[in-house]
């Protein structure tokens, strides 16, 4: 009997099947033969779609990251919409197994200038008021504090230890409070 082939490959269902494996295995079990593997190919195949894991990575944390700024909702100010931004942020990288842990690691899945870039990242503050110099910072420093808070909370044994004296989303909403806050 004949096997089925294997329906076409494109970026897409190669990174949603990248998510799979990672919520399978963890951002250490992720691995482009497992991957090649889990959609019926060899692992050469995936090198048409990617040059390396590297950028199958990168892809992946840009997709965590536009699902956190699809996910603020319209704001009547820059901090308001910071606020929200770090918390879109923080349910984005908790939707993914490792998720804030393959964000610190990715390298940008950019193409061209990181000026042109800078603009669309500062838009949203840009549009309530900031400067883009002011806006990247103010971003960059959300999203430092929300990957760095998550990252602190998926190390097991520590957050066992800490879960005991803390209420991680209590503590959380208040350091990003005063981190926005004091921004202004």
């Amino acid at each position: 009997m004949a096997r089925p082939a294997p329906a076409l490959l494109d970026r897409d269902r190669l990174i949603a099947a990248a998510f799979a494996q990672l919520e399978e295995d963890g951002l250490d079990g992720l691995s482009m033969r497992r991957l090649a593997t889990r959609v019926g190919v060899q692992a050469p195949a995936l090198y048409w779609h990617f040059s390396d894991k590297a950028e199958l990575l990168g892809l992946m944390a840009r997709e965590i990251y536009a699902a956190a700024y699809a996910a603020v909702p319209p704001a009547d100010d820059w901090q308001t919409w910071l606020g929200q931004f770090g918390r879109a942020l923080r349910r984005s990288f908790a939707a993914h197994r490792d998720g804030a842990r393959l964000c610190a690691a990715a390298s940008p899945a950019l193409s061209g200038e990181p000026a042109s870039h800078a603009e669309g990242i500062a838009a949203p503050l840009v549009t309530l008021g900031l400067d883009q110099k002011r806006a990247l910072a103010c971003q960059a420093v959300v999203i430092s504090f929300t990957l760095g808070w998550e990252s602190f909370k998926a190390n097991g044994p520590m957050r066992e230890f800490l879960r005991q004296m803390m209420d991680f989303d209590a503590t959380f909403e208040t350091g990003l409070d005063a981190l926005v806050r004091g921004l202004a």
